[in-house]
């Protein structure tokens, strides 16, 4: 029991370490391009990141669920059959869009806008480079090795930010010397996950039409989910941008940037769960998924409670530190109050999302998140009419989000298994009892051995 729990805690510490640990590295890399690049370069520069990001959502969208899915608790035969499809399919995908790509090369020199040559320019390297490193991160999470995970994020990310900073030391922080370290450091990774054999490109040859198929069938939703969920954050800004000015969108992403303290630790959370819950599924164990459902569901909420006090009371605080005296004072700090109140249903939302991947419903998702999108607009403008101010746009984000919870409790409810919502809340109060019980048990224990 010991070691379970041993490994469970040390399973979490590493997601939220990986986690964590990219948010700092990303948070500096930031200030790095914002202190190196002239303005027109840095947009250049965010174009072409989003640009080719956007198009490994649809690598990323098809795979990574879908591996999870199907590699977690799979017989030896059949892991390898797995790994060998999601590498068929990463690689013509990666080729689809490189054959895509070739036309609009040649046309390079009739195309005035400097972002799009740059991603024409690189689109395939880009692709090519980060195609070992996609792939390694899919074995990773399906067998548990956060450690590997971290080691990934920390290599690619991590490489990048020393790259730039030599750069930015030596005055030679271009535009163009800036993607080259970009480029350099996804290739570096890459490398290393191939020779560390993390990638497991040896089972290359166990491709097998049919688990192509299986894989690309459920992947077609989750691509659509993964895909449209970005469109919200889009969406938001466009409307915010246009109709209240950039002076209300630099107010609103400032208060909903410090939502990363809600974010790390529930990204860290599904990417634990999910291999869990689809072992679970494919063992046939339908009450063990829905009880590591609700045991995080339950945990993460209550546990966000003394976070949501904490926001309440220190966010004036919090905007300073991070803004500068320039926004106190204005709606940022009740922006970032707002989010963490509605942050209560975002676990419940995740992981009724996440059961329904795991027991083959990603559909439901995929239809889920276009209502959600159609919610979003609707609410995003009349809230706009009634408030006037940026305050609009964020008290509508609960309506879509309380939509998602209904949705997703219901679907698991019909096509799965019956279970009371309330539960999972119970749930978690006596896992986190169980755990603190656990740790002061061992703190004891310890300090008599000495």
């Amino acid at each position: 029991m010991q070691g379970i729990l041993k490994k469970f805690g040390n399973m979490h510490f590493l997601s939220l370490l990986g986690n964590g640990s990219m948010s700092v590295i990303n948070m500096v890399t930031v200030a790095l391009l914002y202190r190196s690049l002239p303005i027109a370069d840095n947009g250049i520069w965010i174009f072409y990141q989003t640009a080719t990001l956007f198009i490994d959502t649809f690598r990323h969208g098809i795979l990574n669920t879908a591996f999870i899915k199907f590699y977690a608790g799979a017989a030896k035969a059949r892991a390898e059959e797995v790994i060998g499809s999601t590498w068929s399919i990463a690689v013509t995908i990666s080729g689809f869009f490189i054959l895509l790509n070739i036309p609009l090369f040649f046309l390079i020199g009739y195309v005035q806008d400097k972002a799009i040559v740059l991603f024409i320019k690189y689109l395939a390297l880009n692709l090519i480079f980060s195609l070992p490193s996609l792939v390694a991160i899919c074995v990773a999470q399906g067998e548990l090795r956060f450690d590997r995970l971290l080691y990934l994020r920390v290599s690619n990310n991590g490489l990048f930010l020393l790259f730039l900073l030599v750069l930015f030391l030596i005055n030679q922080a271009t535009l163009q010397n800036i993607v080259y370290a970009n480029l350099l450091a996804i290739l570096s990774a890459s490398l290393i996950a191939l020779f560390a054999g993390w990638t497991k490109i040896q089972f290359f040859s166990k491709s097998s039409t049919a688990c192509v198929k299986e894989i690309v069938h459920f992947g077609k939703f989750t691509v659509g989910t993964f895909i449209s969920s970005s469109l919200f954050k889009i969406t938001d800004t466009f409307i915010i941008n246009f109709l209240l000015g950039p002076a209300a969108l630099a107010i609103y992403s400032l208060g909903q940037r410090l939502m990363e303290i809600v974010e790390i630790p529930l990204r860290s959370f599904v990417a634990t769960a999910m291999p869990s819950m689809s072992a679970a599924y494919n063992r046939g164990e339908k009450t063990e998924v829905i009880y590591i459902m609700q045991k995080y569901i339950g945990m993460i909420t209550l546990s966000l409670i003394p976070v949501l006090l904490g926001a309440f009371a220190f966010s004036d605080l919090a905007i300073s530190l991070i803004g500068g005296g320039k926004y106190m004072g204005t709606e940022a700090a009740n922006v970032f109050r707002l989010f963490m109140t509605f942050a209560l249903l975002f676990p419940a939302d995740r992981f009724f999302a996440i059961g329904l991947d795991v027991i083959n419903k990603p559909n439901i998702n995929f239809q889920k998140v276009l209502v959600m999108l159609v919610i979003n607009l609707v609410t995003d403008f009349v809230g706009i009419f009634i408030f006037g101010n940026v305050y609009g746009i964020t008290i509508a984000t609960l309506f879509p989000t309380l939509f998602a919870v209904i949705v997703g409790y219901k679907a698991m409810q019909k096509h799965y298994m019956s279970f009371n919502f309330w539960d999972a809340y119970q749930v978690g109060f006596n896992e986190i009892k169980a755990l603190i019980r656990f740790t002061l048990f061992k703190k004891q224990e310890t300090f008599q051995n000495h």
